[in-house]
């Protein structure tokens, strides 16, 4: 038995049936309905919040904006699972997997508002006077005792090793296998520009990487989707069967790998839901930690921003990927008698549609979306290995991370996938109990704050003022951190 058939017999373990699908689709399930369906009713004050109003005046607490907060976490999402991921998942588990990408995100939602939420409730500062939050702490300040320690080391842990995957070698194989392909640029120098770039930005820190990500997320994501929207209306007619393929192959399945029709709906739940959490990270934790170094008025604040994460990163943009593979038949296209490799179908796609400029849009949309992801998971990881050591864990990490961008540059990518994949499902585990476990903490605070600000236009002062004599309310320390 080789080594990714053992990687892949864990990894099937861990997304099967009896494990972390019930336990995602649980928790969003579960908080959606205790949250009062707030990914629907909160959605559009969100993204005006998000992308209008982009920060608290008078907020404090964190590093950075709500808007730079939002793009770090959507740099460290939006990458090669909006492409390759989306890819992967259709390829393997039929049209029909797209639908439970849809699933996975719109109950996600829920779940990345919770995580968001305590990722501020909780946060602290470190030795040097930075933001740090997310699961790695909040499971601890949250859960008391035992337990709650365990779980938030645990998850510290399993982050810094999932950093190396989703946000890393996953990332850099991505962005050096098309580019090879595209522009026969050689693996190895691929991978020397990365982790060179890398290392510049990431001793800069938060800010410096939130400069850097703010700038170009919204147009790296404007420029992507707006190749993939001309080749869907240039595939029109296509819609509608696709649209067909999607809903009846989610409950019956059709599996480009074949397979009887059981299977193959396993395959489309699993590889769905596995790839719609590596897109957008909803359950993770991850954005978490993003999340806190937020200056922002409250924690449902920047929990409804950090909600508008998951919307655009899978009901937009892996939406957009999904029907490009389906209307143009990329996701069944076979070459010398064997089927596209995931790793390439979506420029194919592109590039059928509008010739060799296609294969460029991907390409170059691939590398930026893929890069941000280094940087934004960098910044997960580095947080991690903070509450692991302190201080002086820090700098070493970003050299090594960068290091390791080099080497994922020439590995296998299903290896690195499925490595990837567990990584993923061990931050979730951890990160879903702490949210089920706090869940009345959430829905209390955030019902309380909605009754005062439903549309969340107050001040910071009039914040103040509702928030004051509340037994959920933050006090002085949890507001900023210190």
């Amino acid at each position: 038995m080789t080594l990714n058939d053992i990687l892949g017999n864990i990894s099937s373990f861990i997304w099967g049936p009896w494990l972390l699908i019930p336990l995602l689709l649980g928790t969003g399930i579960y908080m959606t309905v205790r949250l009062g369906l707030i990914q629907l009713f909160k959605l559009i004050p969100a993204l005006r919040l998000s992308f209008f109003d982009r920060k608290d005046e008078g907020a404090e607490g964190g590093d950075i904006s709500q808007f730079q907060a939002l793009t770090t976490a959507l740099a460290a999402t939006v990458g090669t699972g909006n492409i390759v991921g989306v890819a992967t998942a259709i390829s393997i588990g039929g049209p029909g997997a797209l639908f439970w990408m849809w699933v996975t995100a719109i109950f996600g939602m829920a779940s990345k508002y919770s995580e968001a939420f305590l990722g501020v409730r909780f946060r602290t500062k470190d030795s040097k006077g930075e933001v740090s939050g997310g699961p790695q702490y909040y499971l601890q300040r949250g859960i008391k005792g035992g337990f709650g320690k365990f779980l938030a080391l645990f998850f510290a842990i399993a982050a810094v090793l999932a950093s190396f995957g989703i946000g890393n070698m996953t990332q850099g194989n991505s962005i050096a296998t098309n580019l090879e392909t595209t522009f026969d640029v050689p693996l190895a120098f691929t991978g020397s520009i990365l982790a060179l770039l890398t290392l510049f930005v990431l001793l800069g820190g938060i800010k410096s990487i939130a400069k850097v990500t703010s700038g170009f997320v919204p147009v790296m994501i404007i420029f992507y989707i707006g190749g993939a929207l001309y080749i869907i209306g240039a595939n029109a007619s296509m819609i509608p069967t696709a649209l067909g393929e999607i809903f009846t192959d989610a409950f019956t399945g059709t599996s480009a790998v074949g397979g009887f029709a059981g299977s193959a709906m396993i395959y489309a739940i699993q590889y769905g839901v596995a790839r719609g959490i590596f897109s957008n990270e909803s359950g993770m934790g991850s954005a978490a930690i993003a999340a806190s170094a937020a200056n922002t008025t409250h924690p449902v604040r920047q929990g409804v921003v950090s909600m508008t994460q998951t919307f655009i990163d899978t009901i937009i943009v892996v939406t957009c990927t999904g029907l490009v593979l389906i209307v143009t038949g990329a996701w069944h296209q076979s070459e010398g008698g064997e089927l596209i490799s995931a790793s390439t179908m979506t420029n194919w796609a592109f590039s059928e549609t509008i010739g060799p400029i296609g294969g460029w849009i991907v390409t170059i949309g691939l590398v930026l979306f893929a890069y941000s992801t280094i940087l934004g998971w960098a910044y997960y990881g580095e947080r991690c290995m903070e509450r692991l050591f302190g201080r002086r864990g820090v700098v070493p990490y970003r050299i090594f991370f960068s290091a390791i961008v080099f080497i994922g540059c020439t590995q296998e990518l299903e290896t690195v996938w499925t490595f990837s994949d567990i990584a993923n499902g061990l931050m979730a585990i951890p990160n879903l109990i702490g949210i089920l476990v706090l869940s009345g903490l959430i829905a209390r605070e955030t019902k309380h704050y909605f009754r005062h600000d439903p549309s969340l236009k107050a001040s910071k002062e009039e914040v103040d003022a509702f928030m004051e004599g509340h037994p959920g309310a933050i006090d002085s320390y949890e507001r900023t951190g210190r």
